[in-house]
């Protein structure tokens, strides 16, 4: 970016308001998308790839109106540092908001007092072990909240809600700092030394810098991308409208039902595809990392046909997919962590040291400021899950899992740039409670671990069951 006297003018509060005018707009289109038919009609989810597009979509708006009123008002323009703000500001609130995250934290408050039954005995198998600031418990409350016909908007709704969503707000916020606290120790590491430099943020950097017009708006090879692109999208959409108009790539053709004959048929659901933008972003993986992604979705189906002629197929999510993908994480994790230990233990050293160390101008906060707010905020999420009824060692071996799979995913991120990552029974919770067993766990801590699954990525809460019927010994005479 170029400097200009635009672009050195500070943050100011014209950026916030900004951002509480444009966040509750994103957030209303991000629950529109998987609101209104998004599962039944095949529409995008704005939060699923990992570069939201509609963030990127609020930004152009932002850029054109900005050059707009530089002509006309130049005072009022936005500089570099509040169009990046705003980009932040809206991003952090689409994950937040967006699919996978309010999507299930929200449905799983009232549903245990809701579908509880005579049936499932959900009443007297957990409902105890559920706190009441953490979740609606009055069932007669939540008739208008399922069966519709009325609003939001009246105290006796509102004060239903109000203290459990003002107690996950805060266990959001403080989550989320301890992530990016993780992120500022780890970020010298992975971007100055190791040059982990995915270009997933060259867009967003390219838009929120004033001189853009010059450079991307009048590049023509741009231009010529996004006209095929976005041609080659205009195309599929109207084919699914009417599917006479021919497709270019876009659908989904699964290969698994040609093969009829044992073995073979245990190769399940196998999809081939072409999209022309996983094409584009793939290009930028490292040759190694993308023959490895080929490789093991290969070596996987591979796995299924043995797992077969073994005799394994009866077995639930053969060939222990879950636990193979939950060490490809750990892996990762520690991968990571070991490339790194040169520089974590110059982070350390200037963290005890207390002098500069490896604080320099690029750097956003100290490392001791950093370390902090993991101390801090573990030390709320403690208070927290044992206020709800966790144990002590679960809390920090559910944590510590999460974090792992969390650092995991930014290397991830950083070095291979996957537009999406999935975490199917492979999470915390799963691995405790295959490895410890349900007996070991107890009833408190196996009923706040579905409570967690919104924030897992790509976890389903709905397809997270435990087997409550296990927890019966709890029961008087059982």
């Amino acid at each position: 970016m170029k400097n200009s006297s635009r672009n050195s003018k500070p943050i100011t509060w014209r950026t916030f308001i900004c951002g509480l005018i444009l966040i509750p707009i994103n957030a209303y289109w991000i629950m529109a998308s998987w609101g209104h038919g998004g599962y039944a009609t095949g529409q995008s989810f704005a939060t699923s790839l990992s570069l939201y597009f509609n963030v990127i979509f609020i930004i152009v708006v932002l850029a054109v109106l900005n050059l707009l009123v530089f002509k006309f008002a130049r005072r009022w323009t936005l500089n570099n540092a509040e169009i990046s703000t705003l980009y932040i500001m809206l991003a952090i609130a689409s994950s937040v908001a967006g699919h996978d995250m309010m999507e299930i934290l929200m449905p799983i408050l009232p549903h245990a007092a809701w579908f509880a039954s005579a049936e499932n005995e959900w009443a007297e198998l957990f409902h105890k072990y559920v706190p009441q600031w953490l979740a609606i418990k009055e069932r007669s409350k939540l008739v208008d909240y399922y069966h519709g016909e009325s609003t939001f908007y009246t105290w006796e709704h509102v004060s239903l809600w109000l203290i459990p969503v003002l107690w996950w707000t805060v266990f959001i916020v403080v989550l989320v700092s301890i992530l990016l606290c993780f992120n500022l120790l780890l970020r010298k590491q992975w971007i100055e030394h190791e040059k982990l430099s995915y270009p997933i943020i060259q867009l967003p950097l390219e838009l929120t810098n004033n001189d853009f017009a010059g450079h991307l708006f009048r590049n023509r090879l741009m231009w010529m991308g996004f006209i095929a692109a976005g041609g080659i999208d205009v195309i599929n959409g109207l084919h699914f409208l009417y599917p006479t108009v021919p497709t270019l790539g876009g659908r989904l053709y699964d290969i698994g039902p040609l093969f009829t004959e044992k073995p073979w048929n245990a190769i399940g659901w196998t999809p081939v595809a072409v999209y022309p933008f996983i094409i584009g972003l793939s290009f930028f993986i490292p040759l190694d990392l993308s023959f490895s992604c080929w490789f093991f979705y290969l070596f996987w189906k591979v796995q299924r046909i043995l797992s077969a002629v073994l005799g394994w197929r009866s077995l639930p999510r053969f060939p222990y997919i879950d636990e193979q993908e939950f060490g490809g994480y750990m892996g990762i994790c520690a991968i990571a962590l070991y490339l790194s230990r040169q520089h974590l233990k110059q982070v350390w050293k200037s963290i005890v040291t207390g002098g500069l160390g490896l604080r320099n101008a690029q750097e956003p906060v100290s490392y001791r400021v950093s370390l902090a707010g993991i101390l801090l905020g573990m030390g709320f999420i403690t208070f927290f899950c044992l206020r709800a009824g966790m144990s002590l060692g679960v809390i920090w071996a559910f944590f510590g899992i999460y974090f792992a799979i969390s650092i995991a995913i930014a290397r991830m991120r950083a070095e291979l740039g996957s537009p999406v990552h999935d975490l199917h029974f492979a999470s915390s919770p799963e691995f405790l409670v295959n490895t410890l067993g349900t007996r070991k766990l107890g009833g408190a801590n196996l009923t706040i671990f579905p409570t967690f699954s919104f924030s897992i990525a790509r976890i389903e809460a709905i397809r997270f069951r435990i087997n409550w019927k296990n927890l019966r010994w709890r029961s008087a005479g059982r």
